[in-house]
């Protein structure tokens, strides 16, 4: 059976603009710790890094590609940062494409650095608070949903 929400909530919008030089995954975790997020998500993400790391889905070791243009082409996930801890997580995933229009994703990690913006709009669900929990299902750490 599926953990969701009971009901509907109501969402609220925060928009950032990054700049050249800005590491995308530590900003976004700074903003979302700032602003006590509880829980946020990605609508939307336009931009472009130059140096590009992601997690391909069950690899240890993540690719990094340097001194490149990538346009950003999709951001997705999701973000907390509760009450009882004064860290944020998150589960990110993005896609970049190349100079060929090549396109390719996976986990965001740190190091994906800004190349010239990256504007960002994130979601807030009003009434809930999102966490993450070791899984034994999946073994991982995974999302939980809890309504207020």
């Amino acid at each position: 059976m599926a953990l969701a929400t009971s009901r509907s909530h109501a969402t609220y919008i925060h928009v950032m603009r990054l700049l050249p030089g800005d590491d995308l995954l530590l900003s976004i975790r700074e903003f979302v710790k700032t602003q006590a997020l509880g829980a946020a998500f990605i609508i939307t993400c336009v931009g472009s890094v130059g140096h590009c790391r992601l997690r391909p889905a069950g690899v240890a070791t993540p690719k990094t590609w340097d001194d490149r243009k990538f346009e950003i082409v999709s951001l997705t996930g999701t973000m907390e940062c509760n009450d009882d801890s004064s860290e944020a997580s998150e589960h990110l995933h993005m896609s970049v494409s190349d100079h060929d229009c090549n396109v390719f994703g996976g986990h965001v990690v740190e190091g994906c650095i800004v190349r010239t913006t990256a504007e960002i709009v994130i979601g807030v669900g009003e009434g809930m608070a999102l966490s993450r929990a070791l899984d034994d299902r999946s073994g991982y750490e995974e999302l939980y949903i809890v309504e207020t």
